[in-house]
């Protein structure tokens, strides 16, 4: 009888212990393992990370992952993956054109093949609430998605709770702008180096954070605590408009404040991206998360998020 074998004919230990399936495992997905390396507190799993690319295998095992190669845009490459994760981290993006995710729809229909693990978790985007005129927002305020990108999420959204009433216990994560002093574009040095410019006061827009190290905790904590069918606001409580944002990362690195223009000039000095970023105006209402989810953040603010690392002087 194979040692790790029971004498009542259990499963091989392998297959008792939780497995992790973390699908999109870019940077946050990085900050996901290293919150998963031996000491840490969370339970012992066996983590397996999908990459289509074969340059990231050897990074992955030496974090500790089973690297699968597999891709989000070829639906045969996924079947693999029916019935080998008990919970499913979902950080892919969604394709670069059109009004559906394909790349969710097919994961949900090859997790769907064989039994469905018992959680998923999709970090979708704040950007499906569309501008909100700097109000308060909440989970239970409808979509009303006003850019390309943030239709093709609530489409993804949509695929992920069809497989939550198939019974996994389905969580969707909105998410706005991430950030971190270790991160590629992770601060706003290089566009205050720039000069580039941000809305006057009285035309500027509401704008959200999340340190990256506490969207890995909420992953993490939703995975084992977040409720079936349910939406989270994963925000920091920091309210800032965009221009006292970037006048408080100036003020902390040692550099001049970005020119304020008016929103009528905004179209002849920005890009389309940042147009509508700066389009778009809410607060996150993350109670629930601090609530259902007992989730403390380690940078409540951007002030104290900006602060660490070596950058700061």
């Amino acid at each position: 009888m194979p040692s790790n074998q029971s004498p009542s004919g259990a499963l091989p230990s392998r297959f008792r212990r939780p497995r992790l399936l973390i699908v999109g495992c870019g940077d946050v997905g990085v900050r996901v393992l290293r919150a998963l390396s031996p000491g840490s507190a969370m339970p012992r799993m066996r983590v397996l990370a999908l990459t289509s690319s074969p340059e990231r295998m050897a990074e992955l095992r030496q974090l500790g992952a089973q690297p699968l190669r597999g891709n989000l845009d070829d639906a045969a490459t996924l079947r693999r993956l029916a019935g080998l994760a008990t919970q499913v981290l979902h950080l892919a993006p969604p394709p670069q054109a059109g009004t559906q995710d394909t790349r969710t729809r097919a994961l949900m229909r090859a997790l769907r093949l064989r039994t469905p693990p018992r959680a998923l978790v999709y970090v979708s985007t704040s950007g499906v609430y569309g501008d909100c005129g700097g109000a308060w927002v909440s989970e239970t305020r409808a979509p009303a998605p006003a850019t390309a990108r943030a239709v093709r999420r609530v489409h993804a959204e949509r695929s992920v709770r069809q497989l939550g009433r198939a019974g996994v216990r389905a969580s969707v994560l909105r998410v706005p702008g991430i950030y971190a002093p270790d991160r590629e574009n992770g601060t706003p040095q290089a566009r205050l180096r720039r000069g580039t410019p941000v809305l006057r006061p009285e035309d500027d827009v509401f704008t959200n954070h999340i340190h990256a190290d506490d969207l890995a905790r909420a992953c993490l904590a939703a995975l084992w605590h977040g409720a079936p069918q349910r939406t989270y606001n994963v925000s920091d409580a920091s309210a800032l408009r965009m221009g006292e944002y970037f006048d408080l990362a100036a003020d902390l690195y040692g550099l001049p404040h970005p020119p304020r223009i008016a929103r009528s000039d905004a179209a002849e000095q920005l890009g389309a991206m940042q147009l509508s970023f700066m389009s778009e105006s809410r607060r996150l209402d993350a109670t629930r998360m601090l609530c259902e989810l007992g989730l403390r953040l380690r940078y409540p603010t951007v002030r104290k998020g900006l602060q660490v690392g070596n950058e700061v002087t």
